[in-house]
């Protein structure tokens, strides 16, 4: 992701925890926060020591995250600054674990539409049957 699409500062990372909602599944917080003054989305990624004791884990799953947002970057509500804190429970996860679980909890935040995934769906069920 570029840098115009990340939320960096410290400052900028409390302020999404102190003014915004969150919303959480098993694996992974999001907390949101509506921005007006930016055209796109940008989003902070917290994965926290609990989560993997070496940086190879964490920086596995942030790259993870990031793709999976990179995937779903045209869907997401380009109104809001979010991050996303990863939780033990992800450790082990694989790259299929992970945009599952993330989508849903993106999905829940409503800063995805359930509508444009359950058509996606229906896309990819219709191209599997013309194979």
């Amino acid at each position: 992701m570029r840098k115009s699409y990340r939320v960096k500062s410290e400052k900028e990372f409390q302020r999404v925890f102190e003014n915004g909602e969150s919303m959480a599944n098993r694996a992974f917080v999001i907390h949101k926060l509506p921005n007006d003054k930016i055209a796109h989305f940008r989003v902070g990624i917290s994965v926290g020591k609990k989560v993997g004791h070496t940086a190879v884990v964490r920086n596995r799953l942030k790259r993870y995250i990031r793709q999976t947002l990179t995937e779903y970057k045209t869907q997401i509500d380009p109104k809001y600054d979010f991050v996303v804190i990863t939780r033990p429970y992800a450790r082990d996860f694989d790259m299929k674990t992970v945009r599952e679980n993330l989508v849903h909890v993106l999905k829940k935040s409503e800063l995805i539409s359930s509508d444009i995934e359950k058509n996606e769906e229906n896309n990819n069920d219709e191209s599997n049957v013309e194979e």
